[in-house]
């Protein structure tokens, strides 16, 4: 694993970068394709380039074979610079079995803790909030990835029975809450307003987010310059929506953040724009970079997803590759597209398909 993690540290000065696309279930084989061609558009005249490997797993991939992935997924995904995921689940595919057969033992295994999602309201597009414009809706989410409630900890027993009981167990730890809130304290300082909300729920949690509220406030003695401030979780998810302009950078626990990114996505004027980072800051393993939209079978195959959140989480991609111009490019052609009123997909109050978009973003690129 030292050469991997060598040779990973050193891609930010690579000429080719390996990047293995899962375009996966639903929507997800519509908007992956426009990612990579508003990608390759970013990087032409860069110097360097992406090499895509696509791989087909997925829930048809479990259909065919009993497994969402192949058997030494793990060991292959390990071998490229990033991940490019589509999406994952299907009608035909229970979710536990989607999302912890792949797409959960991906973020724990490659320890992809920091689950990066940006949440603005663009130039040119209506938030359901009455009066906000771009200026009061420009969060960021730094949700932690690894553990939490999402630990996978737990079980049922009598099953079936009046007797039934299903446990499901949290799991947090001094280590996991510590990188995350330093990762949230430094995505802060990097930020003009310089502002930190920590979600918790400390009144009725007594253990495990009294933990993090003692975490967090232990850190932020390294960060004067950054304020925090402390919110139950629910009084948070109400500021979002009656001040969204006074917060900043929220960072928060598994399922907190799960939840508050889709109501953050929402405000934005649409699901379908939410880009989403799963990071590996030391590099030890690739990261991976998905839309937050799911695999929306609702509308799978009629060519009118909205391509933005798989173009935008590119884009985190180019950035996590040492490439923060390209990065710059793909947001603000994507900022110009949405302003100028064209190609836009019904999510957002057009008529315009997948392609539409995708090419004019490429385009403008």
């Amino acid at each position: 694993m030292a050469r991997r993690r060598l040779a990973r540290r050193q891609s930010m000065t690579k000429r080719v970068h390996s990047i293995a696309v899962i375009a996966g279930d639903g929507i997800g084989k519509e908007v992956i394709p426009a990612g990579i061609a508003a990608l390759e558009a970013a990087m032409r005249g860069t110097g360097a380039e992406l090499s895509f490997t696509e791989l087909p797993w997925g829930c048809e991939y479990y259909g065919q074979c009993g497994r969402m992935m192949d058997r030494d997924g793990f060991e292959r995904l390990a071998t490229f610079d990033a991940i490019y995921l589509g999406a994952i689940g299907s009608p035909t595919v229970p979710d536990h079995i989607a999302v912890w057969d792949l797409l959960l033992p991906l973020r724990q295994r490659f320890q992809q803790y920091v689950n990066l999602r940006p949440m603005r309201l663009l130039p040119g597009l209506s938030s359901p909030l009455a009066n906000r414009g771009p200026a009061d809706i420009d969060m960021i989410c730094v949700r932690e990835n690894s553990e939490g409630e999402y630990a996978g900890l737990g079980g049922r027993l009598h099953v079936g029975t009046p007797h039934e009981v299903a446990e499901q167990t949290g799991l947090f730890t001094r280590h996991g809450i510590e990188r995350i809130v330093r990762y949230g304290f430094e995505t802060a300082s990097r930020r003009p307003r310089q502002l930190l909300a920590s979600a918790t729920k400390s009144n009725a949690l007594r253990h495990s987010m009294v933990l993090w509220d003692e975490v967090t406030e232990s850190v932020a003695a390294a960060y004067p310059s950054v304020t925090l401030r402390k919110y139950h979780v629910d009084a948070l998810a109400a500021r979002m929506i009656s001040h969204p302009q006074t917060l900043d950078v929220i960072v928060c626990s598994n399922l907190f953040g799960d939840i508050l990114t889709d109501i953050g996505s929402a405000l934005s004027g649409s699901l379908g724009i939410a880009p989403g980072a799963n990071i590996n800051p030391e590099r030890d393993y690739p990261s991976m970079f998905e839309p937050i939209h799911g695999s929306a079978p609702d509308i799978a195959g009629k060519g009118v997803a909205n391509p933005i959140g798989a173009i935008w989480a590119g884009a985190q991609m180019l950035d996590h590759l040492g490439h923060r111009d390209a990065h710059d490019r793909v947001v603000g052609a994507i900022e110009r597209v949405i302003a100028s009123g064209r190609s836009r997909t019904p999510d957002l109050g057009g008529q315009g398909t997948t392609r539409e978009l995708g090419d004019a973003i490429s385009s403008e690129i």
